[in-house]
């Protein structure tokens, strides 16, 4: 995993699965359909991803699938800061 889905990692860890074996937790592990997120989850996860990479919150749209795995959201990450700059 690449430092930004470590980091993204880190955060799901420490917040959702604190305690828990997290061995399965790969890039592509899906959090919603696992129930590991929801929706509540979904926009704790929106919130970081915008102090932490200062994404403006009306920039991020809330699709499910771009918040489904540490993938997915590295990969959102990844574009919202090349767009921004």
């Amino acid at each position: 995993m690449t430092s930004l889905a470590e980091e993204i990692r880190g955060y799901v860890v420490a917040e959702f699965l604190d305690g828990e074996d997290t061995a399965d937790l790969t890039a592509d592990f899906d959090l919603i359909t696992n129930g590991v997120v929801d929706s509540l989850g979904v926009v704790r996860i929106v919130s970081h991803l915008s102090r932490t990479y200062s994404i403006p919150v009306d920039d991020i749209p809330l699709v499910p699938d771009n918040f489904r795995s540490i993938g997915a959201m590295s990969a959102f990450v990844e574009d919202a800061t090349k767009a921004a700059a």
